[in-house]
């Protein structure tokens, strides 16, 4: 009886242990994953598939849970990129709709829908690196150690990739919204 009682207990913590990882982690990995594939279907699919991977899983062998599922979201979703032999990851963005009463002018809310509509644009068009790891610091907020571990970059060459991405942001963003750039940063 007391073996069987032990074993209840091991599945009951893990079962546990799983859906605390389901809670804090589903929805940002859903994003992701629909970040990278473009199809919201295949990224639940995506999401899916590392959450049945954690459950075959000991606690002890995974360590940080939520690097290892976002480690595990995006290999499937390369995988999945493969098999359909396509390259390119999209960006979404949504845009929130002003209520009548309470929310901003309709001019506002264009200015504002303009304004996401150019940051979407000039980050889609950076380099599938350089936009990854820009979406998994400011995105998810990621430390640089966390984004290497996930996406296999060394600590330093995230650092560039996020270094040379914000530069490239700001070189494109800054005519947009009437600012100069300067050679060593961004001048009004």
């Amino acid at each position: 009886m007391t073996e069987q009682r032990e074993m209840d207990d091991a599945r009951s913590a893990k079962a546990e242990w799983i859906g605390s990882a389901l809670d804090a982690h589903e929805g940002a990995l859903i994003a992701y994953a629909h970040r990278m594939l473009g199809d919201g279907e295949k990224a639940r699919d995506v999401v899916q598939d590392a959450f049945l991977r954690l459950c075959r899983q000991e606690p002890a062998n995974v360590g940080d849970v939520r690097r290892w599922l976002f480690t595990v979201c995006r290999n499937r979703a390369f995988d999945e990129l493969r098999r359909r032999k396509h390259v390119e990851t999209t960006v979404e963005a949504k845009v929130m709709n002003g209520k009548a009463d309470h929310g901003p002018s309709p001019d506002v809310v264009v200015e504002r829908r303009d304004a996401a509509q150019t940051a979407i644009d000039a980050l889609s068009n950076l380099p599938a690196k350089e936009r990854e790891v820009i979406h998994l610091k400011f995105r998810e907020g990621m430390s640089y150690r966390e984004i290497s571990a996930v996406t296999g970059h060394s600590l330093s060459h995230v650092g560039v990739l996020i270094h040379t991405g914000m530069k490239r942001l700001r070189s494109r963003l800054a005519p947009a919204f009437g600012v100069q750039v300067a050679s060593r940063g961004v001048v009004r």
